[in-house]
């Protein structure tokens, strides 16, 4: 039980420390916004550690990956509550794709491909969702528009959309493909 927690911990704190890496290295990360948001693969260790350990482990590696960003210094913090909605709650919620964690490791098991290729995809979804939902309720609270005369609602649904969709889009697909093609070092060992 002791050496199971111990691999928890050390597995979650290196995919976080790997998802920074993959966030703030410039040819792996395609910044397109000043105040933050960018295309990168730094979600999907993230979501690694959710399908391996659960929601546990996924909540923990994305809360640690969003306070990183924070002591590191890449972190766009103007207001401690907005510092909290967009780096603690944002990235923390991307570990509920772990709610899939179990389906996704039984369905590899038995070999069915559209079955677990579905609950990868539903999970980076909710992930994806859930950290988008955070960003946006940060920016609709405490942003304005950039656009004179566009509503704030609007200036932050397409803000964070504009790069959160990308980032959905190109979790699933490689979080899928590192499965699929390696499905047994993939898996937790429960």
């Amino acid at each position: 039980m002791n050496r199971k927690r111990t691999l928890f911990l050390v597995e979650v704190a290196i995919f976080a420390a790997f998802a920074l890496l993959l966030d703030i290295i410039p040819f792996l990360s395609f910044k397109i916004w000043a105040q933050g948001g960018s295309i990168s693969f730094a979600m999907i260790p993230i979501f690694i550690v959710a399908f391996r350990w659960g929601v546990k482990g996924g909540l923990l590696a994305g809360f640690l990956w969003g306070m990183l960003q924070i002591a590191v210094g890449t972190a766009y913090v103007l207001y401690p509550l907005q510092g909290f909605f967009d780096y603690a709650v944002a990235f923390t919620v991307l570990g509920f794709a772990g709610i899939f964690s179990k389906k996704i490791q039984q369905a590899l098991q038995k070999g069915q491909t559209k079955k677990y290729l579905g609950y990868i995809v539903a999970g980076v979804f909710l992930g994806s969702v859930l950290r988008f939902g955070a960003h946006y309720i940060a920016g609709v609270t405490f942003f304005e528009s950039a656009i004179e005369g566009q509503p704030v609602w609007l200036y932050s649904l397409l803000y964070n959309g504009s790069y959160m969709l990308p980032a959905f889009l190109l979790s699933a697909v490689l979080v899928f493909f590192l499965f699929h093609k390696q499905p047994r070092t993939l898996m937790n060992t429960n």
